[in-house]
């Protein structure tokens, strides 16, 4: 999944915020430093993402059976390797 950098700085700026508005949450940096990881920990998510759409298509693709994308057989096929590829990668 695509987001731009203003998309994703602007989730952060609201996990953040939501975060800072929970009398149990205590930060032990500085908020701003909390963010940032928080910018990185979604950008490395959405890396992981790609990777496994891109090899969930080649994969699809490479079946001797053509099937054509956006079809309901592709979308079953798509979401069924694309959800044993999450699993793989949290390692369940």
């Amino acid at each position: 999944m695509r987001l731009s950098r203003e998309k994703i700085n602007h989730l952060s700026n609201l996990i953040i915020k939501r975060l800072s508005e929970n009398e149990m949450v205590e930060f032990l940096k500085e908020a701003n430093d909390v963010r940032l990881q928080v910018v990185s920990t979604i950008t490395e998510e959405l890396k992981i993402d790609d990777v496994i759409d891109e090899a969930v298509k080649n994969t699809i693709a490479s079946y001797s059976k053509k099937i054509p994308e956006g079809s309901n057989e592709w979308e079953i096929m798509y979401n069924k390797l694309y959800d044993e590829g999450m699993k793989k990668k949290r390692g369940f």
